[in-house]
């Protein structure tokens, strides 16, 4: 559980990160209100707001987000968010009823192209 925790509070700081960082990712949320969750189905979790260009995150539960990812506990959680291939490894979860996602999937969509920011620059 700890670990789940811990990687959720790292990922508000890689995404805090890549916004100030990277023109780009500043570029992709300018604009953007948004409010999504990841948790588990015993409630652990923590939710992510995106507004006025800048990305703050809390622990617990959001009232009302756009969309959840729900995890069937901390350990899952961990292993599919911190697998190497993370489009398989959630493809996966999701076949295996390990996650679940309920709400507005254009913005999990959007979420996912996000999360493109975080992975390292290749160079030529």
């Amino acid at each position: 559980m700890i670990q789940f925790k811990f990687l959720l509070w790292a990922l508000s700081k890689l995404l805090k990160r890549a916004t100030k960082n990277n023109p780009e990712c500043a570029k992709y949320i300018d604009g953007k209100d948004l409010t999504f969750q990841i948790r588990t189905r015993g409630g652990i979790g923590r939710y992510f707001t995106i507004r006025s260009g800048k990305i703050d995150s809390t622990s617990g539960l959001a009232s009302n987000p756009k969309f959840t990812m729900t995890f069937r506990d901390a350990a899952k959680g961990f292993s599919i968010l911190s697998a190497k291939d993370s489009k398989e490894a959630f493809l996966t979860a999701l076949h295996q009823q390990d996650l679940s996602i309920s709400g507005d999937f254009i913005e999990v969509m959007w979420f996912q192209g996000l999360t493109e920011y975080l992975k390292p620059a290749k160079h030529a």
